[in-house]
């Protein structure tokens, strides 16, 4: 290969597959030292450089200069082998390193095949794999169908990258937000908590430091715009807009949403909450399955009990049942303690009666 050909391929490899010239160069030359060392049947070392503004090369070995010419063509399929090794795995490691700085971020594919259940998708210059656990159990992909997932490992498997792609993630539910919510990367607005159960229900507490910011209602969006572009997304899953509190009592209550709550009980010693709701709100608060409860406890990261107002009535009632219990106890004591001091004080003067007429008895005697 003359010194022009040399140099457009190191151009064409730096344009079409993103790789560093100098990387290309140094494959080069290390499937040139291989090749020659090869065909000298050399244990001495080889030394090769090329220049990279001409594409000049030169060989040496134990400071002689040898002819590359001379080499042969088995030996130059060699060389060529090994510059094709060294250039693939240069964009292997070009692939990993973007995607693994692209890690917790969302990527765009088409859907290309299926493996199984898994989805493969195609990102551009390489794939990604969709595992079934990672897919929203209610979703059904097609062939060029285009979809939306986020980065999760990223790992290196041979001469290749190993992506592995997410759709239930909770980070998913962020990005989509902050994609949605210019007020999110732009820090006026601030996801201070995120749970999620994929394809059933998510829950998102939001916070705003500036008081002329809904922070909800920055999330919904106008007509409710915004959110709807996520729910649709995620294929109509629930998502509830929670309005973060520093305070437990005023928090916890928020995180039951859409419930509304009438009354709470904190016991920090075991972070417990008892909540109370009206009676026809108690299936909303717990959900179906638990599932809005649960969620509610992540978020709050307190364990949430859930009482009616009629069962807290009836405790009340109950309580107060015990109190008059105890109270009928105590007088009973009181009386039992009465009457024993009036026999004492009885069996006192009987004594007294009788020492006194044994008294007489002997002064008559």
């Amino acid at each position: 290969m003359d010194k022009e050909s040399l140099l457009r391929l190191v151009e064409l490899l730096h344009k079409d597959k993103d790789i560093d010239k100098d990387i290309v160069f140094q494959g080069i030359e290390a499937a040139l030292e291989s090749a020659t060392r090869k065909h000298l049947k050399s244990s001495e070392p080889i030394s090769i450089n090329i220049d990279r503004e001409t594409g000049g090369i030169v060989a040496l070995q134990e400071g002689q200069e040898i002819d590359l010419s001379d080499l042969g063509r088995i030996t130059a399929q060699t060389a060529k082998q090994v510059i094709i090794q060294k250039i693939k795995e240069a964009e292997r490691d070009v692939i990993y390193n973007e995607y693994a700085e692209r890690k917790d971020t969302i990527v765009s594919g088409m859907v290309q095949r299926f493996e199984g259940p898994t989805i493969i998708i195609n990102l551009g210059k390489t794939e990604g794999y969709l595992p079934k656990s990672e897919q929203i159990s209610n979703e059904f992909h097609r062939p060029g169908e285009r979809v939306r997932c986020i980065v999760g490992e990223v790992k290196k498997a041979g001469n290749r990258v190993k992506i592995l792609l997410s759709r239930t993630h909770s980070s998913f539910v962020r990005q989509l937000f902050e994609l949605e919510v210019p007020e999110i990367p732009e820090k006026i607005v601030e996801i201070k908590g995120l749970v999620r159960e994929a394809g059933y229900r998510t829950k998102i507490a939001v916070f705003s430091e500036d008081p002329n910011v809904d922070c909800v209602g920055a999330c919904v969006g106008v007509r409710g715009t915004r959110i709807k572009n996520i729910v649709d997304e995620l294929n109509g899953e629930k998502i509830d807009i929670i309005r973060w509190d520093d305070e437990q009592e005023v928090f916890i209550p928020n995180t039951l949403k859409p419930a509304e709550v009438t009354g709470i009980l904190l016991s920090p010693e075991n972070q417990v909450a008892t909540v109370v709701v009206p009676n026809d709100q108690l299936s909303l608060a717990i959900g179906k399955r638990g599932q809005n409860v649960r969620l509610a406890s992540k978020l709050a990261g307190w364990d949430i009990d859930i009482i009616t107002e009629v069962e807290l009535e009836r405790e009340r009632e109950r309580e107060e049942a015990g109190d008059s219990t105890e109270e009928g106890v105590s007088a009973e004591e009181n009386v039992d303690e009465t009457i024993s001091s009036e026999d004492d004080a009885g069996n006192e003067v009987e004594e007294a009666r009788l020492a006194e007429d044994a008294g007489s008895e002997e002064v008559e005697k």
